[in-house]
Parts: structure tokens; C-alpha cells; sequence
């Protein structure tokens, strides 16, 4: 079995210049301690919004690294630096959009700005990476809906296996979530 490692990636020129202190890298390991079962080595690093530099840090932690799994957050708005989705983009071999929809239907009704995120997922090789915005609060509120699909993507991807802790409305909303068989896609087919 190998071994799972999470990669969390703050894309924020301030934090990076050390004009703020970094919140995000905090915000999602808090989260991954709350959520994630299994045993992880995380990476952690704080960069500036420049897309040759993120989009170096993406494949370095994909391809020399072996992250199964890599959190950016921040630079995902439409600020002329934000540049976050564009680095993703250009490193995945495929989208996978329907993170950064359910992200933004889910927080939309609590905080209407939240339509002008620009998050996206995708995989590359067996990582997969996820973007979230920069905002402590809203990591927690925009991973809560799709979390329990990542176990799903990295095995598919033939990544090592990410158990998460149950709770209550897990087993409530879709008992079978955790000990379904075969690759079901999602839209009826397998």
C-alpha cells in the first residue's frame, strides 16, 4: 500500500511577503484532522499568486512528491492576481468542475459573493487537486459538501485509500457511500 500524502498550498502574494499571517494552512489541516482517518504525511507551503510558481509547486508535489490529494486556497477570485483555477488548469490532464459547482451552489445562499470564486478541481497522473478559497471560514464551508467524493476520485485514480471518519448524516444521507463496489460515475453508469 503506499503511503497518502496531503499537499496544502496557500497562494496568497501578502502571506507569502509575511504582510499577513497565513490562516489557510491552519484552516485546512484543522479540517483533514477533523475528517480523514486514515494516516497522512501533509506538505505545507505558502506561495506567491504567480501562475509559473504554482503551477511548478502542482507538479512537483504530483509528480516527485506523489501527493494523493493537494488543497490550494486563495487566488481564486477574479482580482487581476488571482490565478489559482489558471495554474490548475494548465497542469491537470482532466477538469473535474463539479467540485467548484457544488462549492459555490452550496455557500451561495449563505454568502452571495461566494459566486465569484472561480475554483476548479482536476487530477494529474494519481493527484488530486482541489482549489479553495483563501478564507478560513469558507474552506470548511466549501469542502463540507464534496469531501466525501475525494476518497472516490483518488481510488479511481489508483491512489492509496483515504477513509474518512463516519458521522452521523454520512451514514443518514447515502449509507452505502463507504461500501459501495465497482466505479460508479455518478450519472447511472458504472
Amino acid at each position: 500500500m503506499s503511503q497518502l500524502i496531503i499537499g496544502v498550498l496557500v497562494c496568497s502574494d501578502r502571506a507569502s511577503a509575511g504582510v499577513y499571517e497565513d490562516r489557510g494552512t491552519r484552516a485546512v489541516t484543522e479540517y483533514l484532522a477533523a475528517k480523514v482517518k486514515s494516516e497522512y504525511d501533509l506538505l505545507a507551503e505558502v506561495v506567491p499568486d504567480e501562475q509559473t510558481v504554482i503551477e511548478a509547486k502542482l507538479k512537483e508535489w504530483s509528480d516527485e512528491k506523489k501527493c494523493s490529494l493537494i488543497l490550494t486556497t486563495g487566488g481564486t477570485g477574479p482580482a487581476e492576481r488571482d490565478c489559482a483555477p489558471e495554474a490548475t488548469v494548465a497542469v491537470v490532464e482532466k477538469i473535474m468542475p463539479g467540485f467548484g459547482e457544488a462549492m459555490r451552489m452550496t455557500t451561495f445562499p449563505k454568502v452571495p459573493t461566494s459566486i465569484l470564486s472561480r475554483a476548479t478541481a482536476g487530477v494529474r497522473g494519481k493527484t488530486f487537486i482541489i482549489n479553495l478559497p483563501g478564507s478560513p471560514k469558507a474552506i470548511a464551508e466549501c469542502l463540507d459538501p464534496v469531501f466525501q467524493a475525494i476518497p472516490h476520485v483518488i481510488r479511481i485514480r489508483g491512489g492509496p485509500a483515504l477513509e474518512l471518519h463516519i458521522t452521523s448524516t454520512t451514514s443518514e444521507r447515502d449509507p452505502n457511500l463507504h461500501h459501495h463496489s465497482g466505479d460508479h460515475d455518478g450519472c447511472g453508469g458504472h
